[in-house]
């Protein structure tokens, strides 16, 4: 019997009974992604500056980070409702309210303050850029959040396009973050790049993509249609863009977005892994041309992954769809191993289908795993907008959860 195929089927078979809070994130978490859909004039964008500011920050961290998404248990100010970080304390922490309400936040660590952290130097990689970029003219991005009702408006592309006098005035050059697979197009779109060789393992947060922005590339942001690209300033050939980010880049990066790859060269990326798969095998774009392909894997990413990367985290909230394009992962619950994946294979179905919660971490267990990141928001998209090829990657998925559960008998 295929411990996969168990897993899957006593999942499918058991009535969980979910509180009233696990539904309520289960439905705002679904509206994470962000559109120019308009909101009222009357939000405000300040820097925190006092400390009555700075804890009603930390209050709406604690409603996102720990209520809503169950991260920070250990860390967190349980008996104030709050999560702050000494970083806090050296870094600009701005935020939005709406209606005498904190709505979103973010933080900047900006190097002219003082040096960066040693958990930001290792997270980012920035060791070898801080040996030929000015500490002044780097900064670190964490800790950007809005609330559920809000996400899919354009806050925080306002609070975005209000720090960029600033950014100016200050000539920084680039700023590092980090976001979720499931976040990465969203990102990319606003003119922010990959460019790790490898990606972050975060206790807490999960697997996460490493993001630089050039800020004063606004030819790179006119390229891609980036909204950000009105509001930076252009300092013509003045512009400050470092050669160690220009080589980095070009050097390529542990992620490959569809988003900036020519369509048939990402096609034939994901149709070479697949061919490979035997006869007997059924993969989830079994029967789809080159053009269909293409209007499926829109939006999509290929991630390569090392040995120990935690690539799904058990009770994480999104709800991507994965596919094995090359080497294996393991299913654990616990230190126990309930399934082996290779390629070909569906993983991270159950959220999506279920509209659940992570069930089993995921980790890679070999070096040189690929695999393609599909996104959820796309997919939902596509059930309305693209029916027959929505229904089509169904019913390849559904057969493949059929062979799993016949693989019991």
């Amino acid at each position: 019997m295929s411990k996969h195929g168990a897993c899957t089927l006593s999942l499918l078979r058991a009535e969980r009974v979910e509180t009233k809070r696990t539904l309520i994130r289960r439905m705002e978490y679904n509206r994470c992604a962000m559109s120019e859909r308009p909101i009222t004039s009357a939000l405000q964008i300040r820097v925190a500056e006092t400390e009555q500011e700075k804890r009603a920050v930390y209050r709406l961290r604690y409603d996102i980070y720990v209520e809503e998404m169950g991260r920070y248990q250990t860390v967190a100010d349980h008996k104030n409702r709050m999560l702050y970080e000494d970083v806090d304390e050296q870094s600009r922490i701005s935020y939005a309210t709406l209606d005498g309400e904190v709505v979103a936040t973010g933080r900047l660590t900006w190097g002219g303050d003082g040096p960066f952290p040693q958990r930001m130097i290792d997270q980012y990689s920035l060791a070898p850029f801080l040996a030929e970029i000015p500490r002044e003219a780097m900064a670190v991005g964490e800790r950007a959040m809005v609330r559920p009702h809000l996400r899919g408006s354009d806050v925080l592309l306002k609070m975005m396009t209000t720090g960029n006098k600033w950014l100016n005035e200050k000539r920084i050059q680039v700023i590092f973050g980090d976001c979720e697979p499931h976040l990465l197009n969203l990102y990319l779109s606003l003119g922010m790049r990959t460019y790790a060789e490898k990606n972050i393992n975060s206790p807490e947060a999960g697997y996460l993509i490493p993001l630089v922005t050039v800020v004063e590339d606004v030819a790179y942001l006119r390229q891609i249609n980036s909204p950000l690209a009105s509001h930076r300033r252009d300092f013509g050939d003045d512009a400050r863009i470092p050669d160690c980010i220009r080589r980095r880049i070009d050097d390529g990066s542990a992620v490959l977005s569809r988003l900036h790859t020519a369509p048939s060269f990402y096609w034939g990326e994901v149709q070479h892994a697949l061919a490979e798969l035997g006869a007997n095998r059924i993969s989830a774009l079994d029967g789809f041309s080159e053009e269909e392909a293409a209007r499926c894997l829109d939006k999509s990413s290929i991630i390569e992954c090392e040995a120990g990367d935690r690539v799904l985290k058990k009770g994480g909230m999104a709800r991507n769809l994965f596919v094995v394009l090359d080497g294996t992962l393991e299913v654990r619950d616990g230190d126990a191993v309930i399934a082996v994946l290779s390629p070909g294979d569906v993983f991270g179905e159950m959220a999506f289908l279920l509209e659940r919660p992570r069930s089993r971490d995921v980790y890679a267990a070999t070096d040189g795993v690929r695999i393609l990141s599909l996104s959820e928001a796309q997919l939902r998209k596509m059930i309305s907008s693209d029916p027959g090829i929505a229904a089509w990657l169904l019913l390849n998925i559904s057969k493949m959860l059929c062979l799993r559960i016949l693989e019991q008998r």
